[in-house]
């Protein structure tokens, strides 16, 4: 994989999480798929509409899923047996070599952060398990904003934690909502290539 870095000086770095750093992106359809089914999916589900909504709060898939599908779900109760289903596939999630190992890099002399979609507790486990809590002291999730990726909340937080203006941070991002997210934050973006499930990077 080449990241396609642009060119000039930047004060501070923000990371998407699943499908940017960590090779989660197919447990979640995995778990997406499951957590649907029971709650009345009859087809699998649709794995081109899945990664379309990469970065977006799980509550908020779980509600533009079941529009597309026109089921009327209990979007709480789907939301905490998708994480669930998760969990148990979280460890065997694999880093993506070249983002990590550029992170790791401008860790030393810069700012870093993370800006999730996930829930908090998901994704602190997810960032334990990949052994990359200690890189990051500035962790934003879903729980943290009012309004989820391809709102600019998430990242315009992170800006702010970090302490670096917002002009001046560059986003690295697998997933057309966190990229939409970090142009309305004024911020230029990385598109990190994603894996289809069974696909290759």
């Amino acid at each position: 994989m080449k990241l396609d870095i642009p060119p000039g000086a930047f004060a501070g770095y923000i990371f998407d999480l699943d499908g940017t750093l960590v090779d989660t992106m197919p447990l979640h359809f995995r778990a997406w798929d499951a957590a649907m089914r029971r709650a009345g999916l009859k087809a699998p589900l649709d794995e081109e509409l899945f990664y379309s909504l990469g970065g977006v709060p799980t509550r908020r898939v779980a509600e533009l899923i079941a529009q597309h599908y026109q089921l009327t779900v209990d979007t709480e109760a789907i939301f905490h047996h998708k994480e669930a289903l998760f969990t148990e596939l979280q460890a065997d999630a694999q880093l993506i070599g070249p983002v990590v190992d550029f992170a790791r890099r401008v860790a030393q002399t810069h700012p870093v952060a993370i800006a999730s979609g996930g829930p908090r507790f998901i994704v602190q486990r997810s960032l334990e398990l990949a052994g990359l809590a200690p890189l990051f002291k500035v962790v934003i999730s879903a729980d943290d904003v009012a309004h989820g990726k391809p709102a600019p909340d998430m990242f315009l937080l992170a800006a702010s934690r970090m302490e670096v203006p917002a002009a001046a941070c560059l986003v690295f991002e697998d997933a057309e909502p966190g990229m939409r997210a970090a142009e309305a934050a004024g911020m230029k973006w990385v598109r990190v290539p994603s894996r289809r499930a069974g696909g290759q990077r």
